[in-house]
């Protein structure tokens, strides 16, 4: 009786390893993708769709949004690091109320603007820390780089060309063909 119980045993393990190896494999959702560590700070996809949704920078058309936002913001998160090294004040939260609703204005609803908060992942709170990053990134490129003229923007690029050569930066976005 005990071999009779063993073979049945195995034969129900068999047949279980056959129904497991024949199924399809099950494919997860993928709930967030990093596409650049810069000095050890992620930038993930929500990063890019949210900058991109909600008009925080201006990407290039290339046909590869992804691809035309992540420079924009390994850039951003390379001049904030500079920034907190120098720990500028803050503005004051009357200003970023106003960046907050020229945001806002950009859409032609509450609700459109409410869709897209969802959509990229982000919300209201996230939004007032992004808008009041980008104003210390202001404030502190019109302290260092005070001169109004054409050639400010050049500096600007060179300065940030120089920071991107001492940065540890890790690029994990490949464009799909």
């Amino acid at each position: 009786m005990h071999g009779f119980a063993n073979a049945r045993t195995l034969e129900l393990l068999l047949v279980c390893l056959l129904a497991c190896s024949a199924a399809p494999p099950v494919r997860g959702e993928v709930i967030e993708r990093v596409l650049a560590v810069v000095d050890g700070r992620l930038i993930t996809l929500s990063d890019v769709n949210a900058a991109s949704a909600l008009g925080l920078v201006a990407p290039l058309s290339s046909g590869d949004p992804v691809r035309d936002v992540l420079p924009l913001l390994i850039d951003r998160q390379l001049q904030l690091a500079e920034v907190d090294r120098y720990a500028p004040p803050d503005p004051a939260p009357a200003e970023i109320d106003r960046e907050v609703q020229a945001v806002q204005m950009r859409f032609p609803s509450p609700d459109a603007f409410e869709a897209a908060l969802a959509r990229s992942g982000t919300n209201m709170a996230r939004l007032r820390d992004t808008v009041r990053d980008d104003l210390r990134i202001r404030a502190y490129l019109d302290q260092r780089f005070p001169t109004s003229d054409v050639r400010r923007q050049q500096v600007v690029n060179d300065w940030i060309a120089g920071l991107r050569r001492r940065a540890d930066i890790v690029e994990t976005y490949l464009i799909s063909r």
